[in-house]
């Protein structure tokens, strides 16, 4: 020790010391003893314009505290750290970050959005147990090859970058789930996405799209496409096998008709979109000149009914295959089996009947049923006899009825997932909702609703609120935080003066409309930026 004083002139932990009076300006050491105990470490919103070396190296140094207490607690035991997990270093003014991001490869999350880097670091490759990547909202103009190895990654945040095409081996991400590469300035998706089989959530809205790729078809999981804003137009025929896709956005494109593929001749691609089993199609801010625009305006179960009504099959149309296979007994006469058989479907839509028959139900048998369609009749209550079907129905629309109030028997369908219950008279909803415990979308639009209902905020597996078009004058923040599933939120033209400022730490949200409500901030302008910057807006709004 002695000789390499003499060499350095001093003392060569000096710089070490240095290093850790540097750290301890822009991290308390509180903050870092308090993250060797719960493997989590936040350390947004400190104007950080690099992230301190104590940080990378947390679990490789002896801490600051060792030397200063000599009899440790069962508490205060440094050697029993536990290992970072979890590092947020979001809302900073990061430009790059170090290859020392190596020394954290138990790293589960990691979250550095809303920064100013320009790359990653090809050490990112080491972080092989990263199971949720943020990176949104910086000003990345490439993504290493490196990122392929995170081969246990479920969630990717690259929205409102400066990307312009994605790394060969993507596809290598086999356990990927949710990947959002909005906005940024991509002119196509590889061929390779089909590769990306668990991935149930895509957002790829705002790019500089011309089309898709066929192979997107092979994304058997996916159940959550959003292209809105690009400049698509046409999508591929394919699209018509992906049974699992629930929720299509296709919004402000150049999509001037849904095209003819001469290798098909009975399937025209907007009657193969029929067969899809969606429950959320989004096509407005497109010329389209196939669908009429009145039939758009209606929603996507008159666009789907539309497009299945031109389906061809051997020279029939489907009606034809309806009157052929229905029942020919008098009191059955208007009861589609071949709906029920076929689509597993219970459909008696479009009577204007104030009561469902009991044929209707009688007709079912011992068939499966997984979805019930009950709309566009005068019903003023729920049909009790659904409650039979509380062990297979997943699908309910009841949409353009005279509801006023919910009954029990709804709430006992256990597999309920998707709710269509627009265009009633409804203004609340029952406690006993919470017992619908798979619903993931619900529909409440064109109501009577002043608040939203507290029930929603106790299911949480619910993950698309529709209420535009009531009466809604205000929203719980601190709850609608609880509702981590919650990607789609749509509360355009209702009452709300004011947006509370804490609606923008729900950073799952991914749709947010708020369109046609009397407040006066957000404005316009920034309303028109979408979703992610009203949030970063609101954000910015929460007193510190």
């Amino acid at each position: 020790m002695s000789r390499l004083k003499g060499v350095a002139g001093r003392d060569p932990r000096a710089g070490f010391r240095n290093e850790r009076r540097d750290c301890a300006a822009s991290v308390p050491q509180g903050l870092l003893k308090a993250a060797r105990k719960s493997g989590q470490l936040n350390l947004s919103g400190r104007n950080l314009s690099e992230v301190p070396q104590c940080v990378w190296r947390i679990n490789v140094d002896i801490p600051e505290e060792a030397n200063q207490n000599l009899s440790f607690s069962a508490t205060e035991r440094w050697w029993e750290q536990t290992d970072l997990t979890k590092l947020i270093i979001s809302n900073n003014k990061l430009q790059s970050l170090s290859d020392d991001l190596r020394l954290l490869p138990a790293l589960t999350v990691l979250d550095i959005h809303d920064n100013q880097l320009t790359s990653l670091p090809s050490a990112i490759r080491e972080l092989e147990n990263l199971q949720k990547l943020n990176v949104s909202h910086n000003k990345l103009k490439i993504l290493p090859e490196e990122i392929t190895n995170l081969r246990n990654l479920k969630g990717l945040y690259l929205q409102h970058n400066e990307l312009t095409c994605i790394p060969e081996g993507f596809e290598q991400l086999f356990n990927l789930e949710d990947l959002d590469l909005s906005n940024n300035r991509l002119s196509s998706i590889p061929a390779s996405f089909s590769s990306l089989s668990s991935v149930v959530r895509l957002n790829i809205s705002s790019n500089q799209l011309k089309s898709l790729p066929a192979e997107i078809s092979g994304m058997k999981r996916l159940k959550h496409l959003d292209c809105n804003s690009n400049l698509l137009e046409t999508i591929p025929p394919e699209l018509a096998s992906m049974e699992s896709l629930e929720l299509l956005y296709l919004r402000r494109n150049k999509l001037r008709f849904l095209p003819e593929f001469p290798s098909c001749k009975l399937l025209k691609l907007p009657c193969s979109l029929g067969k899809l089993h969606l429950k959320f199609l989004a096509l407005e801010g497109n010329p389209l000149r196939t669908i009429r625009r009145e039939i758009i305006n209606k929603g996507t179960q008159e666009v789907l009914k539309y497009l299945r009504s031109k389906i061809k099959d051997d020279g029939l149309s489907q009606s034809d295959c309806v009157t052929e296979t229905a029942m020919t007994l008098p009191s059955e006469s208007r009861v589609n089996i071949h709906a029920i058989i076929t689509l597993k479907t219970l459909d008696y839509s479009d009577k204007q009947t104030a009561l469902i028959p009991d044929e209707v139900f009688d007709a079912v048998k011992s068939n499966v049923i997984t979805s019930v369609n009950f709309s566009k009749n005068q019903l003023c209550e729920i049909p009790k006899r659904i409650v039979e079907m509380k062990e297979m129905v997943s699908d309910v629309n009841l949409s353009f009825n005279k509801l006023s109030f919910i009954s029990l028997e709804l709430c006992m369908l256990q597999k309920l997932t998707f709710l269509d219950l627009r265009n009633n008279f409804l203004n609340s909803l029952p406690e006993e909702m919470e017992s619908l415990v798979r619903l993931q979308t619900i529909n409440l639009s064109f109501n009577r609703f002043k608040i939203l209902p507290e029930v929603l905020y106790r299911i949480p597996t619910l993950e698309t609120i529709l209420i535009s078009n009531n009466q809604v004058g205000s929203v719980d923040p601190q709850k609608m935080k609880t509702m981590e599933n919650l990607i789609t939120l749509d509360l355009q033209n209702n009452d709300l003066l004011q947006i509370p400022p804490e609606l923008g730490n729900c950073v799952n949200l991914r749709t947010l409309l708020l369109d046609g409500n009397p407040f006066r901030v957000p404005r316009a302008a920034i309303l028109m930026k979408g979703t992610a910057a009203i949030l970063e807006y609101l954000r910015d709004r929460i007193p510190s």
